[in-house]
């Protein structure tokens, strides 16, 4: 049975389910699987829980924001 995991930053719950449902979608194609034996899960982090090049994603968010 596949498996797909997705991390992410806070997402709504229509995002989620397009999210799940087009992964699935996708997977299913490709694999040549039939979509009804994917599992999807999403695990949402807080920003302050994630960074890239040594900086968390909140300071990189509003550093953007600020030059918008």
């Amino acid at each position: 049975m596949p498996y797909i995991k997705i991390e992410s930053g806070k997402l709504t719950d229509e995002q989620k389910t397009l999210l799940i449902k087009r992964l699935t979608e996708v997977s299913s194609e490709i694999m040549n699987i039939p979509h009804e034996f994917f599992t999807t899960t999403i695990t949402e982090l807080p920003d302050k829980n994630f960074g890239i090049g040594g900086r968390t994603i909140d300071i990189i968010k509003n550093e953007y924001k600020s030059k918008k």
